[in-house]
């Protein structure tokens, strides 16, 4: 059982006088944290007091912040099988999973402490007598919201690289993983100057209010609803917002691709994590001439993963985070076979306890089914048959979102076709997942606004201010 303190000011067990909240086990429904909740109050002090350390902390110099920030990775690599442990308690992501979500975290904490201190502005072209230059600079006050789904590698990203260009930060880690979010946070203030990170646990209504305080900056990952809410609340005060939220990521089958491989390339895709990943698999166009094929090998791949809690070895479909979430992916999937759409395999809700939720393969799925427009955020794969990559790809760019596609394919110009059309922050071929260290993308629509990871993120923490000097009385210095 975890017992979850505030971090406000520099100080532990401040706050919660908003009463307190429970997360239990998706696996089996056991308490497992209890939790502060703070009030409006409280998140008003804490913002007073990130305003005052804020200005210290853009003083120092570039390379001592990086230096603190490897110290900060050092730190959480101490305590990440800690760490792992509560993901998968509070959320129910199978161990390893969870190990290489921290594992990740502290690859990007020793990657922003790295690029950082050789980052500067440019100079310019001006007059003759004068000069002229751009330089970042510390926007102030950052409230970071982060989710459940991969808790640690998400908060990392957002902290270290809010932290190493000198903003104090007020992190609010999602409800449903705020132990593992208190752990993260101990693990980075043994090692930060006091003050210049604080906690503040709850719902939603505390980063309601982080979202419409005196902030600088709001970073969320999240639901696309709750992006619009943060969004419409930093428009009355001003603050700069970062949104990385849902999505309904398309995986186009091309014809003449092996229809085993797409199968697993799709089974990875969609039910990873269960399905509880930003960027997976929501929706399958295949072509007519693979489909066949292509859905019995999906359907195999379905029905022979290792099911059970997370914390057992050899656990590839955990549970759902819990059973309000499990109610509405199974509300989907029911919507789309009262619509017309056929179980290929899953679909059905277990007996016994937890929030479990078998590998799901809905077949004869039409483009406008909900399960197909809308994030289910679980491991179901609607699959719907096109009759030409073209059809495909008006699909899969018919969208209220914009965050990921992904396209199966052995043509060159229908890959070229597919990541200059799909209107999305991130196109892969022939990978569900993968990429380059340092890949940066702005998702589109309903999926966020500004750049998330890779280097581009440090730009979004900072302010770029434009200074033009020149020597009294207009002669030369």
């Amino acid at each position: 059982m975890y017992t979850v303190a505030q971090l406000i000011g520099g100080v532990w067990g401040a706050g919660g006088a908003g009463g307190e909240l429970v997360v239990h086990d998706p696996a089996d429904g056991r308490p497992v944290s209890t939790v502060p909740v703070a009030t409006a109050d409280e998140v008003g002090k804490a913002v007073e007091a990130a305003r005052g350390v804020a200005p210290g902390w853009a003083a120092t110099d570039p390379a001592q912040r990086a230096a603190a920030l490897h110290r900060a990775a050092d730190a959480v690599q101490g305590a990440a099988q800690e760490l792992a442990a509560a993901v998968t308690a509070e959320m129910g992501k199978p161990l390893a999973d969870a190990r290489g979500g921290v594992e990740a975290g502290v690859g990007t904490l020793r990657q922003y402490a790295e690029l950082a201190p050789v980052r500067g502005g440019r100079t310019l072209l001006g007059g003759v007598g004068s000069i002229d230059f751009m330089t970042p600079q510390p926007r102030g006050v950052v409230a970071a919201i982060t989710p459940w789904n991969d808790p640690v590698a998400v908060s990392c990203g957002l902290l270290g690289a809010a932290l190493v260009t000198g903003n104090a930060v007020l992190y609010k880690p999602s409800e449903r993983a705020p132990a593992t979010g208190w752990l993260l946070a101990r693990a980075l203030d043994e090692v930060l100057p006091p003050g210049v990170l604080s906690l503040l646990t709850g719902g939603g209504e505390v980063g309601a209010a982080l979202a419409g305080g005196d902030v600088d900056v709001v970073a969320h990952v999240g639901s696309t609803a709750t992006g619009r809410a943060i969004a419409a609340a930093a428009a009355r005060t001003g603050a700069k917002v970062l949104l990385e939220n849902g999505g309904s990521d398309p995986l186009v089958v091309d014809a003449g691709v092996d229809p085993v491989w797409a199968a697993e390339q799709a089974a990875l895709g969609a039910f990873a994590n269960a399905g509880q990943i930003c960027v997976a698999v929501e929706r399958i166009y295949v072509h007519r001439d693979v489909a066949e094929d292509f859905v019995d090998a999906l359907v195999r791949r379905a029905e022979a993963l290792r099911v059970g809690p997370g914390r057992e070895p050899g656990t590839e479909l955990g549970p759902l985070v819990d059973r309000r979430h499990r109610d509405h992916v199974h509300g989907q999937v029911t919507a789309a076979v009262a619509g017309g759409a056929r179980l290929r395999a899953g679909g059905v809700l277990p007996d016994g306890p937890g929030a479990f939720y078998p590998a799901t393969v809905v077949v004869d799925c039409r483009h406008e089914m909900t399960l197909v427009r809308e994030e289910t955020f679980g491991p179901v794969a609607p699959v719907v048959v096109v009759d030409s990559f073209s059809e495909a790809l008006r699909c899969a760019a018919d969208s209220p979102y914009g965050l990921a596609a992904t396209v199966l394919t052995g043509s060159m110009s229908h890959a070229q076709r597919a990541w200059r059309e799909l209107p999305v922050g991130t196109v892969k071929v022939n990978a569900v997942f993968g990429g380059a260290p340092g890949g940066a993308a702005q998702p589109r629509r309903g999926s966020g606004q500004g750049f998330g990871y890779g280097p581009e993120l440090l730009d979004e923490f900072t302010a770029t201010k434009a200074v033009h000097i020149e020597a009294p009385g207009g002669g030369h210095w």
